[in-house]
C-alpha cells in the first residue's frame, strides 16, 4: 500500500476484479500488494492453496517501490546484535543473485573512512544496549571488524568477493574525487535491484500461473479493504470483509478462512478497518533523489558509495545506469500525511554529497526524480530511527470466522524467506503441509537467464529481426528478463496490426503497451511511467510521451476522451506532488 491516487472515474471491467467477484471465497485472502504480500501470494499458490490478494493502489506502490534499490546483508545490523537477521539477509542476497539474475546484480560498494580508532569505546555500549548515545564516528578498526564478520556470514554459498581495505593513496587513485581527508577506503560487495517494481510483478505472475490452467490464485490491484463484515451475500463460512474496486467504486463481499495483513506501515489502520485496532507499527520515512549529473556519476566509478554522514546516519550515493541515486533519510513518519521528499531532505542530500565529494557542485536543477516511502518498522522507543530493528514478526488474532495474521516489519532482501515463514504459519492454520520450496526456484524472467555477458549478447542477437535492432532487444531483456520471449511473440503476432516504436521514446512500442494492458493490470497511465518502465525514474517523461501513451492505452483499456484527459492530468499530479516532476501535458 502507499499513496492513494484515484482519478474517481469509472474504468472498464477488469478481468482481475471479475475473478474475485466470480469466486468470492478463498482459503486465504492477502491484503497488501507490496513485495512481502506478493511473495506470500506466490508461495501459497505454489502449495496449491486457494489464495487471493488485493492491493488498494498499484503493486509495489508503497514502501516496496520506495527502497534504496539494494539487496544487502545489512552490515550495520551487526552493531545491533541482529546476527540472525544478518545471516538470513546474506543467505537471501546470495539466493536472489541466483534465482533472479535478470534484476538482482552484484554491487561493488566503497566506504570512505576518516579515522582509525574512533568509536571503539562507544560501539560496545551500542551493541549491549541497542541505544544510540552521543554520536561517535565509526573508524577503520570498527569497520574492518564489521566487514570481517560480514564475510564470515557469507562463507557458505557466497557468490560475491570478500572485502578489501585501501590506504589513502590507493583509495584516491581508484576514486580521485573523494574527499582528500580520508584515511582509508573499504570495498565490499552486496547486490542491487534496479527494477524492484518489475521483480514484484514477476513474483506476482509466478503466483498467478502456479497450477497452470487449474490455478486458484487470483490477485487485483486497485481493490481496497473497507471493513470487516458486509451484506452477508456470499453465503460461505469464513471471515467476511467488504472490498471496494477503487477504479469504479463498486463494493462486494469476500470471505476467507485466513486473512493475512501485509499492508506494511498501514498494518494498524488495516486492522482497525477490520474492527480490531492494533499498535504494532512505528514506521519511519525514507526519501531519495535521482540526479542527472555526469560528473558525480563518473566520480563514483561504477561503485556505490556507502558511508556514515556527520549525524551518524548511514547514507549512499549510488550510480544507476546514467543516473545517480542519493539517499536516504530516516525520520519518524506521520501516517496522516503523504510521504514526500521535502526541501529539508534535499538540503541534507546535498550536504552528504559534499561530505565525500567536496569539489563536485550539485543543484536542484539536476534532480530528475524524487521519491519517499514509510518503512514498515515495529513500534519503537529508539532515540535514533536508524537503530530500530529491521527484523520481522507475525502477530495472530482470532476473528469471527477465522484467523488474522499481521506482518510487522520486513525488508526487501528477505522477502522470499519471510514469505516462506508466513506461508508456513498459514498452512498450519489450514492444517496443510508444504509441497514446494522456493529456495532454488527461479523467479519469472530469471529462468534460463544468460549467466555471462557473452550469453547475454548471444540471446540479444538470436532475438533480433528486421524491425527490432540490438538496442530494442536489449531493452526488452532488461525489462522482462527471459519473459521477453513471450513479449516478442506478442509483438510479432497478427492481432492488433504492425508494431512501431513510439515517437516520444524509442524504449516502448505500440504493441508492447498493448501487451502491458492485456497482461500487467494497468489501472492508470502513471502505472506505466513509474512501475512498468523506468521512464519517470530517469526523468524521461514529456508531454508528448503522456499523450502518446494515453492514446495507445485508450483502446485496450476502454478509455473515452474524457477518461484519457483525466488520466493525463492525474499522471501530471502524481509526478509533481509525489516525485517532484513537472510535466506539461500538451492536451489538445
Amino acid at each position: 500500500m502507499g499513496q492513494k491516487d484515484s482519478v474517481g472515474t469509472p474504468a472498464n471491467d477488469r478481468a482481475s476484479v471479475q475473478k474475485l467477484r466470480t469466486r468470492r471465497h478463498a482459503q486465504v485472502l492477502i491484503i497488501g500488494g507490496g513485495i512481502n504480500g506478493v511473495g506470500t501470494f506466490r508461495d501459497l499458490a505454489l502449495q496449491g492453496v486457494d489464495v487471493a490478494l488485493v492491493e488498494r493502489g498499484d503493486y509495489c506502490q508503497g514502501a516496496s517501490g520506495a527502497s534504496s534499490h539494494m539487496i544487502h546483508g545489512g552490515i550495520r545490523y551487526l552493531e545491533n546484535g541482529e546476527f540472525r537477521l544478518v545471516q538470513e539477509s546474506v543467505t537471501e542476497r546470495n539466493r536472489l543473485l541466483r534465482i533472479a539474475p535478470h534484476y538482482v546484480k552484484p554491487l561493488q560498494t566503497t566506504i570512505p573512512i576518516f579515522s582509525t580508532f574512533s568509536g571503539v569505546l562507544a560501539a560496545p555500549m551500542r551493541f549491549l544496549t541497542h541505544k544510540q548515545g552521543k554520536h561517535t564516528e565509526r573508524g577503520a578498526f570498527l569497520i574492518k571488524l564489521g566487514l570481517s564478520m560480514y564475510d564470515f556470514f557469507s562463507r557458505d554459498g557466497g557468490t560475491v568477493p570478500r572485502h578489501q581495505f585501501r590506504g589513502r593513496k590507493r583509495a584516491l587513485e581508484e576514486l580521485p574525487r573523494l574527499h582528500p581527508g580520508i584515511k582509508y577506503a573499504a570495498t565490499y560487495f552486496d547486490a542491487s535491484v534496479h527494477n524492484p517494481e518489475r521483480l514484484t510483478l514477476d513474483v506476482l505472475q509466478d503466483g498467478e500461473k502456479a497450477g497452470g490452467a487449474d490455478s486458484h490464485a487470483r490477485a487485483s490491484n486497485y481493490v481496497s479493504l473497507v471493513s470487516l463484515g458486509g451484506s452477508g451475500t456470499t453465503g460461505t463460512p469464513g471471515t467476511t470483509v467488504q472490498l471496494r474496486d477503487e477504479l469504479t467504486g463498486e463494493m462486494f463481499d469476500f470471505t476467507a478462512d485466513v486473512v493475512v495483513n501485509t499492508t506494511g506501515a498501514w498494518v494498524d489502520l488495516t486492522n482497525e478497518a477490520m474492527g480490531a485496532a492494533s499498535s504494532f507499527m512505528g514506521g519511519t520515512k525514507g526519501s531519495h533523489i535521482v540526479l542527472d549529473h555526469p560528473e558525480l556519476l563518473a566520480a563514483c566509478n561504477g561503485r556505490e558509495i556507502f558511508f556514515e554522514h556527520t549525524d551518524g546516519r548511514i547514507v549512499l550515493i549510488y550510480p544507476m545506469g546514467d543516473r545517480v541515486l542519493v539517499g536516504t533519510t530516516d525520520v519518524d513518519a506521520d501516517m496522516a500525511q503523504d510521504a514526500v521528499c521535502t526541501e529539508a531532505e534535499i538540503d541534507y542530500f546535498f550536504d552528504l554529497i559534499g561530505h565525500v565529494f567536496p569539489d563536485i557542485p550539485v543543484g536542484r536543477d539536476q534532480i530528475v526524480y524524487s521519491f519517499s516511502g514509510v518503512r514498515p518498522l515495529p513500534k519503537h522507543d529508539a532515540t535514533q530511527p536508524g537503530f530500530v530493528s529491521r527484523d520481522y514478526r507475525i502477530e495472530r488474532r482470532q476473528a469471527a470466522g477465522g484467523a488474522v495474521l499481521s506482518l510487522v516489519g520486513g525488508k526487501w532482501t528477505t522477502f522470499r524467506a519471510l514469505a516462506e515463514h508466513l506461508s508456513n504459519d498459514v498452512l498450519a492454520e489450514l492444517g496443510l503441509e508444504r509441497k514446494v520450496s522456493t529456495a532454488k526456484l527461479a523467479i519469472g524472467g530469471g529462468a534460463g537467464f544468460p549467466d555471462s555477458e557473452d550469453g547475454v549478447q548471444r540471446w540479444i542477437k538470436a532475438h533480433m529481426s528486421a524491425g527490432r535492432d540490438a538496442a530494442r532487444v536489449t531493452g526488452l531483456l532488461t525489462r522482462y528478463g527471459t519473459r521477453a520471449e513471450e513479449v516478442i511473440r506478442f509483438l510479432d503476432g497478427p492481432a492488433g496490426g504492425p508494431d512501431r516504436l513510439l515517437h516520444s521514446t524509442r524504449e516502448l512500442s505500440t504493441r508492447e503497451l498493448e501487451f502491458m494492458a492485456a497482461h500487467e493490470q494497468i489501472g492508470h497511465l502513471v502505472d506505466v511511467l513509474i512501475r512498468r518502465t523506468s521512464l519517470a525514474f530517469r526523468g524521461l517523461v514529456t508531454g508528448e510521451l503522456l499523450n502518446e501513451v494515453a492514446d495507445i492505452l485508450s483502446g485496450p483499456l476502454g478509455w473515452d476522451a474524457a477518461r484519457r484527459a483525466t488520466e493525463i492530468s492525474h499522471a501530471q499530479e502524481v509526478l509533481q506532488r509525489f516525485h517532484g516532476v513537472r510535466v506539461h501535458s500538451l492536451v489538445a
